[in-house]
């Protein structure tokens, strides 16, 4: 019975075909490691055209290819960079069309200070050979502002602390912009504060700020983090209302604390560098203020928990589509080479085609020859009858001078001459018309040999296939292929049937035949050529 296990079951056994085996792997991995949390090195960052962020994990023995779909790039904590150690979590996949697996992150976090330290000096020495911490491009503060925005959390103790500096100091309008000061969208929610400030103009219904305060109480290096992001650095950087940083404490340093106009310690010196002194602040300034940044405070958190609850239950659309979007970048890559390619090809075949012989280059040789025949035998006869002028004007000359007895001797002589020319005159001719037939029937000939056309009268016919190429070897042709069957009267379509008989090998080529001797030399005898 163990003999015969293996035939039953190989004889039972389901054929499967590349995709089911393909997706049928891709379900196993994405149920068993739906959840996956990795710490790794990142490589091969590129960030395509279409928003999705493509890389390579990896550590000091093996290496997973990873994506990021545009929908999750701007959830990350931190923006994915050559040589950068983090911790990523996804679930692994797999690309069916290339049999690959893959990681698809969904969230991704520095590994450690020391990595998060490392990106911010590189992203430092970045800014700052752009010039963004140049002190010539800093504006001056107001010296007596009437509005004063400040971007802070609603809660804690800095929003309170500045708010009362202000009140003691100076008595101006404050317009606090609530956002949250941590975690991964604190630097959006500043980023769009400033920018949503900047925005206000005339006709706005809040008033334009003349100075802008970004605030925020001191903790560690992960807790500032979001304010060392390279988008709102910019952003600072581009604010056309002077603003003052004034992040953590006097010893925390932060990146937009380089790229602002000012820097303060804390928030209440923050405070204090955008108002001058006074001893009174209008008491109303500061319940007005209290009760915006509560309410909303309040506004916001209750349009958060409905957009959280509304997230949670949408379908997520890259899942939907990540396949398809997958093959298209990689047939899109490949599309640009496989034109040029295919253009190479056809301009090599045209070249090739170009060069090869035409009927008008023999019938060119053909018609120079009968062309210079009929030249030498137009000159041949006028230089004749000039002669015999010549010579009969010569003969009539010397004729009235002498006697006929003595013209009678040169006269015979002459007779002769132009007898013995005029018999040599006739064969010369008769042999140089002859040749030169010869020569044009050997043309006439090689113009036949090479005439395609001509093996179709004696019963031949010429296979092309559907895009018009010779067919040269049946092997070449598979089963069902359309082909054109050229005789000499017309042209018929045929489609191939059965396969190629492999018993049918070409003929080898027949042995070149050996060369035919020289022709002898052209006997020279004494007789004359006219030519």
């Amino acid at each position: 019975m163990s003999e015969l296990a293996p035939d039953t079951a190989d004889g039972n056994a389901k054929a499967y075909s590349v995709s089911e085996l393909a997706f049928a792997l891709k379900r196993t991995l994405e149920d068993q490691y739906g959840f996956v949390r990795l710490r790794a090195e990142l490589s091969k960052v590129t960030f395509h055209s279409n928003g999705h962020v493509y890389l390579t994990l990896k550590d000091e023995r093996a290496a997973i290819d990873g994506v990021v779909w545009k929908g999750s790039v701007r959830n990350l904590s931190v923006r994915p960079e050559q040589g950068l150690e983090v911790v990523v979590t996804g679930k692994i996949t797999t690309y069916p069309a290339g049999s690959r697996y893959q990681i698809v992150i969904d969230s991704m976090e520095a590994a450690g200070v020391g990595a998060l330290l490392a990106q911010l000096e590189r992203l430092k020495g970045r800014l700052q050979a752009e010039g963004l911490f140049d002190p010539a491009r800093k504006q001056p503060l107001p010296e007596s502002p009437a509005v004063i925005g400040v971007i802070t959390s609603p809660t804690g103790a800095v929003i309170r602390d500045i708010l009362h500096r202000i009140r003691d100091r100076w008595p101006c309008r404050v317009i606090v912009w609530p956002v949250v000061v941590q975690g991964d969208a604190a630097a959006g929610q500043v980023r769009a504060a400033i920018e949503g400030f900047n925005a206000l103009g005339a006709g706005s219904a809040l008033p334009r700020p003349d100075v802008l305060i970004v605030a925020r109480g001191g903790g560690s290096v992960e807790d500032l983090w979001a304010f060392n992001d390279e988008a709102l650095a910019r952003t600072v950087a581009a604010s056309q209302i002077p603003l003052i940083s004034a992040v953590g404490h006097e010893t925390d340093t932060t990146l937009i604390d380089f790229v602002s106009d000012r820097r303060a310690p804390t928030p209440t010196a923050a405070a204090e560098m955008a108002t001058p002194i006074l001893s009174e602040l209008r008491a109303a300034v500061a319940d007005l203020s209290a009760r915006l940044h509560r309410s909303g405070g309040r506004l916001v958190e209750d349009r958060r928990t409905k957009v959280s609850s509304l997230e949670r239950s949408l379908a997520r659309v890259p899942d939907l589509v990540e396949l398809a979007g997958q093959r298209f970048n990689l047939a899109k890559s490949r599309m640009g080479a496989a034109l040029e390619r295919n253009v190479a090809a056809h301009r090599t075949e045209l070249v090739r085609v170009g060069s090869r012989l035409t009927p008008a280059l023999l019938q060119r040789p053909r018609q120079a020859q009968a062309e210079r025949l009929a030249g030498v035998g137009a000159r041949l006869a006028a230089g004749l009858e000039r002669n015999v002028s010549a010579h009969r004007s010569d003969l009539g000359r010397i004729a009235a001078r002498l006697s006929p007895s003595l013209l009678q001797r040169p006269q015979q002589v002459q007779a002769d001459s132009l007898a013995r020319l005029t018999a040599r005159l006739a064969p010369a001719v008769q042999r140089k018309l002859e040749r030169l037939s010869e020569r044009l029937d050997g043309l006439a000939k090689l113009h036949a040999s090479v005439n395609p056309d001509a093996p179709l009268a004696r019963g031949f016919a010429r296979v092309t296939r559907a895009d018009g190429s010779l067919v040269r070897q049946g092997a070449g042709l598979g089963a069902g292929e359309a082909v054109s069957l050229v005789f000499a009267d017309t042209t018929r379509q045929a489609v191939i049937d059965g396969a190629a008989d492999p018993a049918a090998q070409p003929k080898p080529a027949p042995a070149a035949r050996p060369a035919r001797p020289a022709k002898p030399p052209a006997s020279t005898s004494n007789q004359g050529d006219l030519f």
